[in-house]
């Protein structure tokens, strides 16, 4: 063997060694997480803050009812807006529909089969209670699930959205 390839494999040997000795410890570093944020992230995330409410309220033709809601910046920012007093149109005879005056982010999925009582974003702006369930193919961003949601039938209702807070 000659002499430059008996110094270049010791050194190749090091070398491919400090690349897997990397490798793992990369591999294995544990996510930095932000005590103030409901999810983990990395220095590769941007970080966001997400709604820690798990709950806000309705109030139905004189009725309160709780909406458990989902973990995400949709519900967060349909959070913000709140409290929210506003007239819903019927649509199909299966849900309540009603636009906001600003979009909202969203976290797009294609669920489908809705629930009655469900809550969701249709597009970025349209805020919907379903009252019956059915088969779908159209996308939502899921904001939550109201408790005994009572029958609601055709005709526009108004709904106060509020929390605690307000």
């Amino acid at each position: 063997m000659n002499k430059a390839l008996k110094i270049s494999i010791p050194i190749l040997t090091v070398i491919i060694i400090s690349v897997v000795v990397t490798t793992i410890m990369m591999n294995n570093k544990e996510p930095d997480i932000d005590p103030n944020l409901n999810q983990e992230t990395t220095n590769d995330e941007p970080r966001e803050k997400e709604a820690k409410m798990d709950k806000i309220y309705l109030n139905i033709n004189n009725k309160k009812l709780t909406v458990n809601l989902e973990n995400n910046s949709t519900t967060a920012a349909l959070i913000s807006l709140l409290p929210l007093d506003i007239s819903m149109s019927d649509l199909n005879g299966n849900e309540k529909y009603a636009y906001l005056d600003s979009p909202l982010p969203t976290n797009v999925y294609s669920p489908k089969h809705i629930e009655a009582s469900d809550v969701m974003l249709f597009g970025n702006n349209c805020l919907v209670i379903f009252y019956k369930s059915f088969d779908t193919n159209y996308d939502y961003s899921k904001i939550g699930h109201i408790d005994n949601l009572p029958e609601l039938y055709n005709g526009s209702i108004n709904v106060n959205w509020y929390n605690n807070n307000n």
